[in-house]
């Protein structure tokens, strides 16, 4: 299953890349995401409640490009994938797609309606990021490298 969500913020590439780069921040604007905890420069550990559910896994980032992508897949627990990309609309504008691809697990996700749920989610998460970044005017830190 896959769910796609894109939005404008009003502050430059630089700023909205850099934000997304603060993995451990997630929790701030991500429903559901209990903690992510950056273990190396491509290794994530997630915690978080899906459609109801505890979930734990571990991600990879597999390509990274400043202020254009980063793009993850997990590597443990709840098989899911993504990509958030980031597109100038000006100097101090910013399109954020948000694409995710994720397995139903269990009996609960695969009867129930989780691509509506994930959709939601994604929106809101969008939503919520929007919110942070535009009041702030700034990222909270940065990694600028390429994976």
């Amino acid at each position: 299953m896959e769910a796609v969500e894109t939005i404008e913020v009003d502050v430059p590439v630089r700023a909205a890349y850099d934000q997304w780069t603060q993995f451990e921040e997630f929790p701030r604007f991500m429903d559901g995401v209990e903690s992510v905890r950056q273990l190396n420069d491509t290794q994530l550990h997630w915690i978080a409640e899906i459609a109801g559910v505890h979930r734990e896994w571990d991600a990879t980032i597999v390509d990274q490009v400043p202020d254009d992508h980063i793009q993850w897949r997990s590597t443990s627990g709840a098989d899911n994938a993504g990509t958030v990309s980031f597109k100038p609309l000006g100097a101090d504008r910013t399109e954020v797609t948000l694409a995710l691809t994720f397995e139903p697990e269990g009996v609960v996700e695969k009867a129930g309606d989780v691509l509506g749920i994930v959709q939601r989610r994604t929106r809101g998460d969008l939503e919520n990021f929007k919110e942070m970044i535009e009041d702030r005017g700034q990222a909270t830190g940065a990694w600028r490298g390429e994976v």
